[in-house]
């Protein structure tokens, strides 16, 4: 496990999840019993002009890999349909064994001109065959899909296309057999076949020995290396909390997230905006930049044919470094709110909204900028990890619905109105809030006692003698 490294950096910790987020919730509150999970770990690099440069040969050495397999597939697709029409032949597969063979005769075929030397052996094999087993999974995710009547056509994954170098962002995968983890000069460096050494911003330490790893340039030029690693159950998980406590989520617009805490035990109802997420608004902050840089674009743009200009590319890269930014001031808020919440809380109800019909409304951008799917996908890792019970709830009628006495309104409310009042008991409360307390009420959380026993269903008890 390497050990932490001074400098600080840019290097985020656990970014994304396999096997975790694969649910819509989670009903277990202990996690006892479950299998160890694969989580990955990303961390910024710092190669110099060398190792940039193996970086950059590697990633094209794998890039080639790829499209000749592409041109050798849609090539034994062609002969195929050839033999299908006037017979005589049998037709050829492609699998994962005729790839790998295909692959022995690249590296010991392909010289480079000008050398006379066989260029792509003098290349990491352990990125190329993983770049083989990349192009095999996903030709044979395409293949099922068009054999599967019940995906919808927009949901097909379609076949492997060519990687042009212009737009495709470098990236290698590597097994243990392709890279290790030296100590050099006090501190843990990655080291990549040729004995390359590049420095690593450990911004935390890694849970484990990882298992494999993905190196990748983003597009403003940082290079990332992504360890995968695995993580136990009970790793990481904050104190425990009393399950009497319930967290209602409502997602919106006007504020990111909008929250009610429910004392299950008393009832009581909290209205604090403690653990509300404004709407931090980092997109329009960013507009008026973000559309100088797009401005300098198509004035520094070249005819169709013709190679882009060095001001166009410093302008793309000032606009892409832009987007990051935000992009990662949206990370960040989310992350922080997330797990705020789910150190006060045991039980979470979230709403199950999915916000791509805003795409179509005027309220697109100011909903692309609050970035509601991404907070919610951290809201749930942040409670998968710390082992705390989310239930995702229907939206229909939270918006008029009372949370005091149950009536339901006859009309709809209007988003202008954000005051809800109940016709039957009078309640008088923030829509938002109202809509909150709503999600725990539907979540299903009724605990007997302070241990969170929740008590059987009334079909399910036994009968009185």
């Amino acid at each position: 496990m390497p050990p932490r490294s001074g400098g600080g950096g840019i290097g985020a910790g656990c970014t994304g999840v396999w096997d975790v987020l694969g649910v819509r919730g989670v009903a277990d509150t202990g996690g006892v019993g479950e299998k160890p999970w694969q989580v990955r770990y990303t961390y910024r690099l710092r190669p110099g002009a060398v190792a940039e440069r193996y970086l950059v040969r590697e990633a094209g050495m794998c890039r080639f890999v790829w499209n000749q397999l592409v041109a050798r597939s849609r090539d034994l697709y062609e002969w195929n349909r050839s033999a299908t029409l006037f017979g005589g032949t049998d037709p050829a597969t492609f699998g994962y064994a005729a790839q790998d063979k295909f692959l022995t005769w690249l590296r010991a075929t392909t010289v480079d001109p000008e050398s006379g030397e066989l260029w792509l052996a003098a290349g990491s094999s352990v990125a190329q065959q993983q770049t083989v087993r990349d192009f095999a999974a996903a030709r044979t995710k395409a293949l099922q899909d068009r054999m599967d009547r019940s995906i919808p056509a927009s949901r097909k994954r379609g076949l492997p296309r060519f990687k042009s170098r212009h737009t495709a962002l470098p990236s290698m995968n590597y097994t243990t057999r392709g890279f290790s983890l030296v100590e050099r000069d006090g501190r843990v460096r990655l080291q990549l076949p040729g004995k390359v050494t590049i420095p690593v911003v450990w911004s935390q330490d890694l849970p484990s020995q990882p298992t494999s790893m993905r190196v990748y340039q983003d597009s403003i030029g940082h290079w990332y290396a992504s360890f995968c690693v695995t993580v136990e159950p009970d790793a990481g998980r904050l104190p425990p909390v009393g399950h009497s406590r319930a967290i209602g989520i409502d997602w919106g617009i006007t504020e990111t997230a909008t929250t009610a805490t429910v004392d299950l035990l008393t009832g009581e109802i909290d209205d604090a905006t403690t653990y509300d997420l404004p709407h931090h608004q980092h997109g329009r902050n960013a507009a008026a930049r973000l559309a100088r840089y797009q401005r300098q674009m198509a004035r520094r743009r070249q005819p169709k044919g013709k190679p882009a200009t060095r001001g166009y590319e410093n302008a793309k890269r000032r606009a892409a470094k832009a987007h990051k930014k935000v992009a990662r001031q949206r990370k960040d808020d989310a992350a922080k709110w997330a797990r705020n919440v789910v150190a006060d809380h045991h039980l979470i109800a979230v709403e199950d909204f999915k916000p791509k019909f805003l795409a179509k409304s005027t309220m697109a951008r100011k909903a692309a900028d609050a970035a509601i799917a991404a907070t919610k996908t951290q809201l749930l890792w942040q409670a998968r990890k710390a082992g705390r019970r989310t239930e995702p709830v229907h939206p229909a009628y939270t918006t008029t619905d009372c949370s005091t006495c149950g009536a339901r309104t006859k009309h709809r409310l209007p988003l202008g109105e954000r005051t809800y009042t109940c016709e039957r008991c009078g309640m008088v409360r923030p829509r938002d809030k109202n809509s909150a307390t709503i999600m725990v009420a539907r979540a299903g959380f009724s605990p007997a006692d302070a241990e969170g026993v929740s008590p059987a269903p009334a079909a399910a008890r036994a009968p009185a003698a």
